[in-house]
């Protein structure tokens, strides 16, 4: 069974001029999905979304300085915009917005979720539940 994961999504979505979030996973499929989008359409922005993340990184060198980290790509429409973060090992989140959200709030409610999707997924190590001997 998969762990609902919609509560990421939804914070994302308070950010004014947010429209649409999806998790994905590095090989195109959708883990997660706002209310807002439909199954299909969901599902096709899943797999360019991958592919979008991998073209990201695979250019990660342009930037000249030989530590070309790929954090986030930035997409600007007519209509508005995408972002593309890491979320997690093999996981990513994708949101569009329109034209007047505010970037910055979007990029940090983003990370903020990102992070809180790591905590929330990680094993505490198990304790031994100790031995008479």
């Amino acid at each position: 069974m998969r762990p609902d994961l919609s509560w990421v999504l939804n914070d994302v979505l308070t950010v004014r001029g947010a429209r649409h979030a999806i998790l994905v996973s590095a090989d195109g499929l959708l883990l997660e999905r706002s209310s807002e989008i439909g199954r299909e359409e969901a599902e096709t922005n899943a797999a360019a979304m991958s592919s979008m993340q991998s073209l990201s990184r695979a250019v990660a060198g342009f930037i000249g300085d030989g530590n070309g980290l790929w954090k986030q790509t930035l997409m600007e429409y007519d209509g508005g915009w995408i972002f593309l973060i890491a979320a997690g090992n093999g996981a990513y989140m994708a949101v569009s917005a329109a034209l007047d959200v505010d970037m910055e709030i979007m990029s940090i409610r983003m990370q903020q979720q990102v992070a809180a999707l790591g905590r929330a997924l990680s094993a505490q190590p198990r304790q031994s539940a100790g031995t008479d001997a």
